[in-house]
C-alpha cells in the first residue's frame, strides 16, 4: 500500500483531485458524471456556475484537472478537456441570473483575456456593474489575438464573449488605458474600483548578432499578423527559436503561412522540452523539423539576406540548483540554413501606455501586492500575467478570481487577503492494491484532422468527440469522492461489504476495526445495496435522484396507460443506455428510470415500483462481453440476486414471478430498445393489468 498509511483512515476526504487540480476548481466529476448519463444541459450547467469561458476552455485549456487524474494509476487520464467542449457543443444551458445591480459599486476592468473575465463575471455575479476596456478591436486577449484559429475559431471566443453580454456586462473595444483614458476619467465616470488585467503582450527577443535584420520577427507579432492579417511565407526557410508552447503555434502557423521548410531550435533536449507532448507530436507530424539542445549564437548574414542560425551546442539547460542557467559547448557550433529567423522565447509586459497613468511601475513591472491583490493606488487592483507571470490561460483565470474577492470586500468595506482563501486537500492516490482490481479501459483519443488535410490551412485541427464517444469517455471516471460511507452506529461489523467488494475497498485493521477506505471507493455501489443493516449510504445524491423519480413516473405511468399494463424499465444510465436512441424506441406503456449503473438498483426500488402500481417491471443492464468500457463489475450477477429475492416475496403475495424481469442488452439492441425487449414485454402483456 501507498500515501503512508492513510489508506487505512476513514471518513478523511478531500476533494476530488482533478477537482483540486484545476486551478478554478471546477466540479469536473460531476461535469463528467452527468456527460456520462447523457445530460450534456446539466453538465454545461455546472460548467456554467464557476466558469465564464466554457467555450475557450474546453477548446485550448492546459487541462491540470487532467495531470492529477487517479485514472492514470490504472491506465490513462479522462480527456476532460474535450469532454467539457461536448458540454457546450450538445448541451444547453445560461449562466445564473446575476444578483441586484448596486450602481455605487462599478467596476472598470482594463483587458478582456482570460483574466479579465472571470474577474468580471465574478463581480457581475454580486451584482457589482462591471465594463471592460479594450485596447484591441476584437474582445478576449491573448487567446483572440494570438491563438492560430486551427486551435481556437474566433466563433469560439464570440460565444464566451456573448454570454457575458447577455449578464450585463460592458465592453468598450479600441480604448487603451493610458492613452485614450486614465483613472481621473474613470473615476468621473463613477468607477470605484480599477483591476489592471492586460496580460503579457510583448515577445522577447536576444541581443545577438544579426537579430536586427528585416526578417527576423517576434512571436506574438507574427502569430497575430498570420491570424488577421493573412501574412504569408511563401518559399521561405522558417527557424523557429523556442521550445515551448508559443514556439510550436508559430512552427505550425509557418507551415500553414506556406513556408517551404519549418527548422525548430530550442536550449532543452527532447524530454526537456516545455510544450506539451501533443502539441510537439502534431508538429512533427506537419513536417517541422525539431533541433534539440541547441542555442542561438548569431543569425549569420550573407548578401544582404538571412543564410540560417548560428548554434552552438546546450550542454545543460538548469545548474545544480535548478535555475535556468544553460552552459555551452563553444567548440560544437553548426548552421541551421533558413532566410526567415523568429523568436518564441517568451512573454513579457508592454506597460509602455500604462506608465502614463499614475499606476506606479517598476521597470517592467506593476507595483503590486500579491496579500491584498493591490497596487499602491488606493481602489486599483491587478491580477494575470501580468503580476503573477506567465503561465497558463485557467491559472491567470484563478488569479483574477482572487483578486475579484479583493474588490468585492473592497467595495464593500471588508478587509480581505490573498491568505484568506482556502486551499483545499486532494484525496490521495489511488492505492495499488485498489488499483490492481480496477478495470483498464482504452482511453478515447479526440479525433482530428490527419495532417494531410491541415498543414495548408487554419481549419480546427479537433474534429471534437461525437455524443457516443463522449458518454463512452465519460463513464471512465473513478467517481472519487462519491461513494460509499459507513454509518458507524449502524454497523453491525458483519463483513459483508468487505466480501462484496471487488476493489479491496473495506478492510480490517490491525485492531480488528472494519473499515471502508471511502477514499479508495469507486462508487459502484454493490456495497450499499447488499448492507444488511443499511448502515452504509452513498455520498453523492446519485441514487436518491434516481429513487426520487419512481413515484412521479409511475403515476404518469399509470395515468397514460389507456388499458394496457404499465411497465415500468429500471435501467443502467450509462453507455448506451445514455444516448438518445433508448427513450426513442420504448414502447408506449413503459416509462424509465435510470439508475447510475444496474448494480445501484435495490430490492426496494423494485419492491416500490409494483407497491406503486407497475403491473411489471423490467431491469435493464449490459450484456455480458459487451461491457468492455463499464467501470463496474459483477453487475448483472448482483443484479440477479436482487431480481430472485423479489421473485420469491412476488410469490409469497401472490404477484405472477414472470411481471418481474431481468434483461441484458447489447448497445445495438439498447438503441432498438422496444424490438430487443419485445418478447418480455409481450409476456407481461399477456398477464394484463394486476
Amino acid at each position: 500500500m501507498s500515501n503512508n498509511g492513510s489508506e487505512l483512515k476513514e471518513g478523511s476526504l478531500g476533494l476530488p483531485p482533478c477537482q483540486a487540480a484545476c486551478p478554478i476548481h471546477q466540479e469536473v466529476r460531476e461535469y463528467l458524471r452527468l456527460i456520462a448519463i447523457g445530460d450534456f444541459d446539466r453538465s454545461l450547467e455546472v460548467i456554467k456556475r464557476t466558469s465564464p469561458l466554457s467555450s475557450v476552455c474546453g477548446t485550448i485549456c492546459a487541462h491540470h484537472c487532467e495531470d492529477e487524474c487517479r485514472r492514470q494509476n490504472v491506465d490513462e487520464p479522462l480527456s476532460i478537456r474535450g469532454l467539457k467542449r461536448t458540454a457546450v457543443e450538445f448541451g444547453q444551458a445560461d449562466f445564473a441570473a446575476p444578483a441586484v445591480v448596486d450602481p455605487n459599486k462599478k467596476v472598470a476592468v482594463i483587458g478582456s483575456g482570460p483574466a479579465g473575465l472571470i474577474a468580471a463575471f465574478d463581480l457581475i455575479s454580486q451584482g457589482c456593474p462591471v465594463t471592460i476596456f479594450e485596447r484591441e478591436d476584437y474582445l478576449g486577449g491573448a487567446p483572440r489575438n494570438f491563438i492560430p484559429t486551427y486551435r481556437l475559431p474566433d466563433e469560439t471566443v464570440d460565444r464566451d464573449i456573448d454570454n457575458l453580454k447577455k449578464i450585463g456586462v460592458e465592453f468598450k473595444t479600441g480604448m487603451e488605458f493610458g492613452t485614450d483614458f486614465g483613472l481621473e476619467d474613470l473615476r468621473k465616470e463613477g468607477f470605484k474600483a480599477i483591476l489592471i488585467a492586460v496580460g503579457l503582450t510583448a515577445s522577447r527577443g536576444l541581443p545577438i548578432p544579426g537579430a536586427d535584420h528585416g526578417d527576423v520577427l517576434l512571436a506574438l507579432e507574427f502569430l497575430k499578423a498570420a491570424k488577421r492579417d493573412n501574412f504569408r511565407l511563401d518559399g521561405r526557410e522558417v527557424v523557429v527559436i523556442g521550445g515551448g508552447n508559443v514556439a510550436m503555434d508559430v512552427a505550425r502557423s509557418a507551415v500553414r503561412c506556406g513556408a517551404a521548410k519549418v527548422r525548430l531550435v530550442c536550449l532543452e533536449s527532447d524530454e526537456e522540452m516545455p510544450a506539451f507532448s501533443w502539441e510537439i507530436e502534431e508538429a512533427k507530424e506537419e513536417g517541422v523539423e525539431f533541433n534539440c539542445s541547441w542555442g542561438p549564437n548569431a543569425i549569420r548574414i550573407e548578401n544582404g539576406g538571412i543564410a540560417g542560425l548560428e548554434v552552438k551546442e546546450c550542454s545543460c539547460v538548469f545548474d545544480d540548483s535548478g535555475r535556468f542557467n544553460p552552459s555551452y559547448n563553444e567548440n560544437n557550433v553548426t548552421l541551421v540554413p533558413g532566410n526567415t529567423v523568429i523568436f518564441a522565447i517568451g512573454q513579457g509586459s508592454d506597460l509602455d501606455a500604462v506608465k502614463k497613468t499614475e499606476v506606479p511601475c517598476d521597470g517592467g513591472r506593476l507595483v503590486f501586492d500579491p496579500t491584498t491583490m493591490k497596487t499602491p493606488l488606493d481602489g486599483v487592483f491587478a491580477c494575470g500575467e501580468i503580476v503573477a507571470g506567465p503561465s497558463t490561460a485557467v491559472k491567470a483565470m484563478a488569479n483574477a478570481r482572487i483578486a475579484a474577492m479583493a474588490i468585492f470586500n473592497y467595495l464593500e468595506g471588508k478587509p480581505f487577503l490573498s491568505s484568506m482563501v482556502e486551499n483545499e486537500q486532494a484525496l490521495p492516490e489511488l492505492a495499488s492494491d485498489v488499483a490492481e482490481n480496477v478495470k483498464k479501459i482504452a482511453r478515447y483519443e479526440i479525433p482530428i484532422l490527419n495532417p494531410e488535410e491541415r498543414s495548408n490551412n487554419f481549419l480546427p485541427v479537433e474534429k471534437g468527440y461525437t455524443m457516443a464517444m463522449a458518454v463512452w469517455e465519460s463513464r471512465r471516471c473513478l467517481g472519487c469522492a462519491a461513494g460509499a460511507q459507513r454509518i458507524v452506529e449502524k454497523c453491525a461489523d458483519c463483513l459483508t461489504c468487505l466480501r462484496t467488494c471487488p476493489y479491496n475497498v473495506p478492510v480490517v485493521s490491525e485492531q480488528g476495526d472494519l473499515m471502508i477506505r471511502d477514499h479508495q471507493c469507486q462508487a459502484c455501489g454493490l456495497c450499499v445495496t447488499v448492507c444488511p443493516n443499511l448502515a452504509i449510504e452513498f455520498r453523492a445524491p446519485y441514487i436518491a435522484e434516481a429513487e426520487a423519480q419512481l413515484e412521479p413516473v409511475v403515476n404518469k405511468l399509470m395515468a397514460s396507460r389507456n388499458g394496457a399494463p404499465a411497465v415500468l424499465v429500471l435501467s443502467c444510465g450509462l453507455g448506451a443506455y445514455a444516448l438518445p436512441e433508448f427513450l426513442k424506441s420504448k414502447p408506449a406503456n413503459v416509462e424509465v428510470v435510470k439508475f447510475p449503473c444496474i448494480s445501484k438498483i435495490d430490492t426496494t426500488h423494485i419492491l416500490k415500483a409494483f407497491q406503486l402500481g407497475a403491473d411489471g417491471v423490467v431491469l435493464a443492464g449490459c450484456a455480458e462481453g459487451e461491457t468492455e468500457d463499464c467501470p463496474f463489475q459483477k453487475t448483472m450477477f448482483w443484479a440477479g440476486n436482487r431480481v430472485n429475492r423479489v421473485k420469491s416475496i412476488l410469490k409469497d403475495v401472490g404477484i405472477e414471478e414472470d411481471r418481474l424481469a431481468l434483461c441484458s442488452f447489447t448497445p445495438d439492441q439498447v438503441a432498438n430498445f422496444g424490438e430487443a425487449a419485445g418478447e418480455v414485454l409481450a409476456k407481461m402483456k399477456e398477464l394484463g393489468k394486476r
